[in-house]
């Protein structure tokens, strides 16, 4: 199956700063998939590219098999403030979305805005921030794509709008199978909504993969203080804290952990996702030549 998303060394700069670098990720198609990170670890540029609104200073981009804005209208995007016409009504904006769009589904738009109950005859630049986030995922819904981004779409909403836009979303993916890539900084939301996931910070590119086997594959190891670099070459440290005389890890690891010093648990994903954000390189001794590491 074609990816959702594939990308080989791609980056952008501005300037002298690369918002993205050596970016080499890919995202099987059907995904939900999650880009999370801190505020300019690359998230928006990423998702910018994908969306054929920027061009690479570097490497190579495909979505659904395709240069990026070769197929516009297979491809929805919502930016993070919910780019909307303020002085349109609702109907207006369902309107103008039919005219632009071959492949646009009237009667499932009509439907949604019924059950949101927004009044169509509202201009949108009275609605509220929820308002105004359903109203643009409704657009991009309606344009009956196979992948839909989201920028941070729902980030400023309040818990109670941001679980109605979730409920949304889900019920559009079950219902048309679409594939959706959507930026985050809530690792809640992205932990209820999402099931793949991409970390990245310092524009690069930390961990990708289905949720579940991240999960199965990262452990936090307790104990007493040690090196990160004396465990088996099958444990990768991700992350390290030391107190005086207590170390605790998190590895990623195909192996169980045999060393009895050690107590094991489990990893959450928001963990998982913080070991990653926070990792700095450390070289780590094996077969007389350095191999990279990652430790907080």
């Amino acid at each position: 199956m074609t990816p959702l998303l594939e990308a080989w060394g791609l980056g952008r700069r501005y300037g002298r700063r690369w918002a993205l670098a050596e970016c080499t990720v890919r995202i099987p198609a059907g995904r939900v998939a999650g880009l999370v990170g801190a505020n300019g670890a690359g998230k928006s540029t990423l998702l910018a590219l994908a969306a054929g609104m920027l061009e690479p200073s570097a490497g190579t981009v495909r979505v659904l098999g395709d240069r990026p804005g070769s197929r516009l209208g297979k491809v929805a995007y919502v930016a993070q403030d919910a780019p909307l016409y303020a002085g349109l009504t609702v109907a207006e904006h369902l309107r103008l979305g039919a005219r632009l769009n071959p492949r646009w589904d009237a009667a499932s738009a009509r439907a949604r805005i019924d059950r949101l109950g927004l009044d169509p005859a509202r201009r949108a630049g009275r609605l509220s921030g929820g308002q105004r986030a359903q109203l643009a995922l409704t657009l991009g819904l309606a344009k009956r794509p196979e992948l839909l981004i989201l920028d941070e779409s729902a980030a400023a909403l309040d818990p109670l709008a941001r679980r109605d836009f979730r409920a949304t979303l889900l019920e559009a993916v079950a219902a048309d199978g679409l594939s959706v890539l959507l930026a985050s900084h809530l690792v809640a939301d992205l932990e209820r909504t999402c099931d793949h996931l991409v970390v990245l910070a310092d524009g690069r590119v930390r961990v990708a993969g289905d949720i579940d086997d991240l999960l199965a594959r990262h452990r936090r190891l307790t104990g007493p203080r040690r090196d990160p670099g004396t465990l088996p070459r099958g444990q990768h440290v991700v992350a390290a804290v030391h107190a005086a005389r207590q170390s605790s890890l998190v590895v990623r690891t195909d192996d169980p952990i045999l060393d009895p010093a050690w107590e094991v648990g489990d990893v959450g994903l928001e963990d998982l996702v913080i070991a990653y954000m926070s990792g700095e390189p450390v070289l780590r001794p094996a077969a007389g030549r350095a191999k990279a590491a990652w430790r907080a």
